[in-house]
């Protein structure tokens, strides 16, 4: 009797505290929590009303001035854009200055094939038309409509566009790959290229004026048959275009040559 007691006095505080920990565990299991939460509550409330709250509309001021301040920088960005491009524009002599138009479509299923301008036949602008954005070539007006244009984009699969090597003047054709980069089929089995060669339109080009700068050779294939192909890096900006300048075709300008001529005398 004497030891049963004596081992009770040595672990009875460890008993108490398995006990103890066991129904904590099982009441936080029962009430998920909730007995937890509430006495964090308890205690942290006063702590709460101690410190300076934001109110509701507080809130909404905050987030009226965000989306102001939002506002205000995207439009100084596109204001700067903008007044850059019509620098460019003004450099241009009278007769050769280009339609300046803004890309205001652009499908997420299309987005290397094609975008839509907001100008049209009403500013002048017709199918075949080049169009241009900083870093050069960027496609071809598809369709016109009185106050749209769709553009036929260099880097659709179905683009194909005469160029030259600017250092060798090794010719090709380029395609476009669906993304930032055009694939270059070159005329020669073995053409005089090499990486970090500079890409323009050819002179061999009905579609687009000669000398318009497109890219840079990024990789090569010599072995590649029936020719050699080359991975182009586009200059323009195709992944996010914003701005575009607008120039007649080639075609269009010598059929417009004659015009002037008979109306000078």
């Amino acid at each position: 009797m004497f030891t049963t007691r004596r081992w009770w006095e040595h672990k009875a505080l460890q008993i108490g505290l398995v006990a103890l920990v066991v129904g904590s565990a099982w009441t936080l299991r029962q009430t998920q929590g909730a007995l937890v939460m509430e006495i964090y509550q308890g205690i942290t409330r006063p702590l709460k009303t101690l410190q300076p709250g934001i109110s509701p509309e507080d809130r909404i001021r905050d987030a009226q001035i965000l989306e102001l301040q939002t506002r205000v920088v995207d439009l100084e960005s596109q204001n700067q854009k903008l007044k850059s491009l019509l620098d460019y524009v003004e450099k241009e002599p009278l007769s050769k200055r280009p339609i300046v138009a803004r890309v205001v479509g652009r499908s997420a299923d299309h987005w290397w094939q094609q975008v839509t301008l907001n100008s049209g036949t009403k500013a002048g602008i017709q199918e075949g038309f080049v169009v241009k954005a900083e870093g050069g070539l960027v496609g071809l007006v598809e369709s016109v409509t009185p106050n749209t244009s769709r553009v036929l984009l260099v880097s659709d699969l179905k683009s194909q566009v005469g160029v030259t090597i600017s250092r060798t003047t090794a010719k090709g054709v380029l395609r476009g790959d669906s993304s930032a980069e055009g694939v270059l089929e070159f005329y020669e089995k073995v053409p005089n290229v090499k990486v970090g060669d500079l890409v323009s339109t050819s002179t061999y080009s009905q579609k687009f004026p000669a000398g318009l700068p497109v890219g840079r050779i990024k990789s090569l294939d010599l072995k590649k048959l029936p020719a050699s192909v080359a991975k182009v890096e586009l200059f323009p900006p195709i992944r996010y275009l914003d701005w575009v300048t607008i120039y007649p075709s080639p075609e269009k300008i010598e059929q417009e040559k004659p015009k002037v001529e008979n109306q000078k005398p």
